[in-house]
């Protein structure tokens, strides 16, 4: 289990970018320690543990990348064409065998280059006359030939520590020869929302009340984290009550999220529960939507208050949940994805202020078009599942104008 000091998060700036945020995140928290071995069809998604070194090199010998005929370069004529006896068979799987002067072998794809061969032609650029082989001339030495350790070198650090493994990293290990994996325990994460106002999906919904959304949001984009969520329901607006469950909360989680409840109001208990159970600040992120934040540490947990409007719970999420989850789990920090774009639209914003604008993605013989969606506000949850990601406005931009080049966060890759 994670344990911070109360004051890990304090922080006395005004405002916050969105880099000097993470910063402080990798400065100031450490990932959780333990490893543990599991199988490799159970590792999709672990975060590795230590640097994974190659048992033996890949390829794990001379083979032949093509289908065609293997032979010795210095019989190939450098002015016309070669003629060679054809002398073999190699197929994946078997042995290679021998190529004296003067000959040549079939081969198969992935079948162990013939002691003596260091060349393929492919078999579409032969000939065959009988036993004679014609090889037209211009082949350099080594074409079409994977020499053993061309992709990896025995010994060598296939993959580095705090990789998170995806289907291709899985392929690397199990080419490598592993079973098993070495990786870092799961992170386990608590999700809460909060307020009166709010009733779970399929519970009688009262007259003053709206279904929680962020709660499901904030868990599914979670889930595409190194992590193990659970779903801790909803706080009410009772101090004690709220208190209660951030305690309980504390003793068996790793890093503990909310959403709404974190600012001055009459009713938002979650500041001073925490404040009693720790330490609480507020960062304020130089961004739009979402510029506050609550930080804070429950028993040595640390804890995420996040805006409750559910367009600001996903900026902030992403700029701080996400990074400091990954952190957390051991795994290196990961660079949201961004893909450039030419603006469809004209907008206005602050110097000094990093914003995310909704926008849809029309693809167009110059490249990508995004488009503004038309309704603005940080609770239309219509915004998101309309549009195709956010435009990102860097703090120096005041104003965009039609045909400006512009970078994208596709919601594809977010959620």
């Amino acid at each position: 289990m994670a344990q911070l000091s109360d004051d890990c998060f304090a922080f006395g700036g005004p405002l916050l970018t969105v880099e000097q945020a993470q910063a402080l995140i990798l400065e100031r928290v450490t990932p959780l320690p333990g490893a543990e071995e599991v199988p490799l069809r159970a590792a999709l998604g672990r975060v590795l543990s230590g640097p994974l070194r190659a048992q033996t090199p890949l390829p794990p010998f001379f083979n032949s990348a093509v289908d065609g005929y293997a032979f010795r370069h210095a019989d190939l004529s450098p002015d016309g064409e070669t003629r060679l006896t054809l002398a073999g068979r190699i197929a994946a799987g078997h042995s290679g065998g021998m190529v004296a002067p003067g000959t040549a072998a079939r081969i198969f794809t992935g079948a162990p280059m013939p002691e003596g061969a260091d060349t393929v032609m492919m078999q579409e650029d032969a000939r065959l006359e009988g036993d004679a082989l014609l090889l037209p001339p211009g082949l350099k030495p080594g074409a079409n030939a994977r020499p053993a350790g061309e992709d990896v070198s025995q010994g060598s650090e296939a993959l580095p520590e705090g990789r998170r493994l995806r289907a291709p990293e899985l392929g690397l290990a199990a080419a490598l020869g592993f079973a098993t994996l070495p990786v870092r325990p799961l992170l386990r994460v608590g999700v809460f929302s909060t307020g009166d106002e709010l009733a779970s999906p399929g519970a009688a919904l009262g007259p003053a009340q709206t279904f929680d959304s962020n709660r499901f949001t904030l868990m599914a984009m979670l889930a595409r984290l190194p992590v193990q969520v659970t779903d801790l329901g909803i706080l009410p607006d009772d101090a004690a009550e709220t208190a209660r469950a951030l305690h309980a909360a504390a003793a068996t989680q790793d890093l503990l999220v909310t959403s709404g409840g974190v600012s001055t109001g009459e009713e938002d208990h979650v500041r001073a529960a925490i404040e009693g159970a720790g330490k609480l600040v507020f960062w304020r992120l130089a961004v739009k939507p979402g510029r506050p934040a609550a930080m804070g540490v429950v028993q040595g947990v640390p804890m995420v208050g996040l805006p409750g409007n559910p367009v600001a719970a996903v900026v902030t999420f992403l700029h701080l949940v996400r990074p400091l989850a990954l952190r957390l789990a051991g795994a290196a920090p990961e660079t949201l994805l961004r893909v450039p774009a030419v603006s469809g639209f004209a907008y206005r914003k602050k110097l000094g202020r990093r914003e995310y604008v909704r926008v849809t993605l029309a693809e167009t013989e110059a490249g990508l078009v995004a488009q503004k969606f038309p309704r603005e506000g940080a609770g239309l949850l219509t915004s998101l599942t309309q549009s195709d990601g956010f435009a990102e406005l860097p703090e120096s931009v005041t104003e965009l104008a039609p045909g400006a080049p512009i970078r994208i966060l596709p919601f594809a890759a977010i959620f």
